[in-house]
């Protein structure tokens, strides 16, 4: 029965694109790239909502005071032609670019980034992501119309790295006043190379070129395309369907095995991209028996067959995680790599000597009259479910009762966290600087869903943030990766790679140092091939 559904839901898919198809020229016009988007997110602004997906289309709207080059990874300039630091780490000056407008036609200036910093700090529009990223910023001060200063409570060395993500880009102060919150989503202005046009949410957003662009960061080139329109297909069956069917030029987060076969058709090209920050991994809850003892943690990392995972969930294309920075992230250390390798004596071992046995034959392991049994919160998205329950039959092997909870959206995941009766919670977050662990596994971290409190880890993540000399700040987080796992607290899977495919008009598609964000300045289309 599920198979004819699932038949069924294919058929209608196709019928749906070639339908579509017939009233639009929408893919196979010369100069308007048409991208598929696969989230529709619950909100659309860079400065308020954290979503991955937003940044596909904002990174193409505003610019931001600085960039990552996405070859080197270097800081160069953006809205801002250089920077300095003080010698205390607190006070970070920018001076800006004298020839920038807005979309609207709105200076940029000095007063343009108070305002856009003004309204990130404001607790009234709720940041989710872009206050985050200010760290420790606490002010500014305007020097003169192209020159700013940020200053910081105390020293923050990602500030740079912050600086240089959309969710800090420059929006015009004039359509900030001119509309309200909830209305801006629908009517951003930046100083992009690309000109937000109009957003009907779930069916297409659409960008005009924008014609007065002189000012990108230098790995950006001039591209041949007048209009993206994104369109979204947030059931992944649809995605590779949408792009055989001529419905869009390019798409990401392809199933892994549609992107197997994509990869075999000349028509398309893959284009695989790693995704720097955390991997795919299963967090541990040190608060919740049985998850509350390290030999349990242990064992059910050791009885995860991680490499099978990899190969049948995810095809190969995505390799083994060791911990708890992917390999793509910026001081990662090699120090994890091999550690808990898939060893089934070794789990059943470590449960044995925990107290756990089958007592009475069926096939599930007691202690105290009580069944060896975990909980498993189970997001909706990224494969989980798929993983999830691979985990559940090779952990079955050990005797160990897996009880599913499957939460469809990232509140859900936040509601069934907040009652606390979970052992294990997949969740992953991404970025270049692995600052990011310190939302994680700082003892009063907002993210702390492993309830693990450790003093000195604590004192080496702050101080990880802190200091700007890259060897310390690698000693620091090759320790806490090393010590992280030597706890168990975490159960890392795989490291996330982006399946992007396009088809053979689209030419030089890359993506940022962030790996989710395509720069659409340096893509040609040639509808000849």
């Amino acid at each position: 029965m599920k198979l004819v559904s699932r038949i069924q839901q294919i058929s209608l898919i196709v019928l749906v694109i070639f339908v579509f198809n017939l009233g639009t020229t929408g893919a196979q016009d010369a100069s308007t790239l048409v991208y598929g988007l696969t989230l529709d997110p619950s909100g659309f602004d860079p400065h308020i909502n954290q979503s991955a997906e937003i940044g596909i289309v904002l990174r193409q709207v505003y610019d931001t005071l600085i960039y990552r080059n996405p070859e080197t990874g270097e800081f160069v300039p953006g809205l801002a032609t250089r920077w300095e630091v003080s010698e205390d780490a607190l006070t970070y000056t920018f001076y800006l670019r004298t020839d920038v407008l807005f979309h609207d036609g709105t200076p940029f200036n000095s007063m343009a980034v108070a305002v856009n910093l003004d309204r990130i700090v404001n607790p009234e529009i709720a940041s989710q992501k872009a206050r985050y990223l200010l760290g420790n910023y606490s002010g500014y001060e305007i020097v003169d119309d192209y020159t700013i200063r940020l200053i910081l409570a105390k020293p923050y060395a990602p500030l740079l790295d912050s600086l240089s993500q959309v969710y800090l880009g420059m929006a015009s102060p004039t359509a900030l006043t001119q509309h309200s919150t909830e209305r801006y989503q629908f009517n951003q202005v930046g100083t992009g190379p690309f000109i937000f046009s109009d957003f009907i949410p779930g069916d297409h957003v659409t960008l005009q070129r924008n014609p007065a662009y002189v000012w990108g960061p230098v790995f950006y080139q001039n591209s041949s395309i007048d209009v993206i329109e994104y369109r979204f297909f947030t059931d992944p069956v649809a995605r590779s369907l949408s792009l055989e069917g001529g419905l869009v030029d390019a798409i990401g987060e392809i199933p892994a095995t549609d992107a197997r076969i994509l990869a075999g058709n000349p028509n398309f090209q893959l284009i695989p991209t790693a995704i720097p920050g955390q991997p795919l991994q299963y967090m541990m809850n040190v608060a919740q028996s049985p998850t509350d003892e390290l030999a349990v943690r242990q064992a059910l990392i050791y009885g995860a067959n991680r490499t099978l995972i990899a190969e049948t969930v995810f095809q190969g294309f995505s390799e083994v995680a060791w911990g708890p920075l992917s390999r793509s992230t910026l001081y990662y250390s090699n120090e994890v790599v091999g550690r808990y390798d898939y060893d089934l004596e070794q789990a059943i071992d470590l449960l044995v000597q925990a107290g756990y046995e089958d007592t009475d034959g069926n096939g599930i392991r007691e202690r105290d009259g009580q069944p060896l049994t975990v909980k498993v919160i189970v997001p909706s998205w990224g494969n989980v479910p798929e993983v999830s329950q691979l985990l559940k039959d090779q952990w079955n092997l050990l005797g160990v009762e897996t009880v599913l909870e499957v939460a469809p959206t990232f509140f859900s995941v936040l509601d069934a966290v907040e009652v606390g009766e979970y052992n294990l919670v997949a969740f992953y977050s991404f970025g270049v600087d692995p600052s990011l662990l310190n939302n994680y596994y700082v003892t009063d971290a907002q993210n702390n869903w492993m309830n693990y409190s450790n003093a000195e880890l604590d004192q080496v993540l702050e101080d990880a943030v802190r200091v700007s000399d890259p060897i310390v700040r690698a000693g620091g987080y090759q320790w806490a990766q090393t010590t992280i796992m030597d706890e168990a607290l975490i159960l890392p899977i795989r490291d996330y790679t982006n399946l992007n495919a396009a088809n053979q008009a689209v030419v030089g598609l890359q993506f940022d140092a962030y790996g989710w964000f395509p720069i659409l300045p340096n893509v040609q289309l040639d509808r000849s091939k």
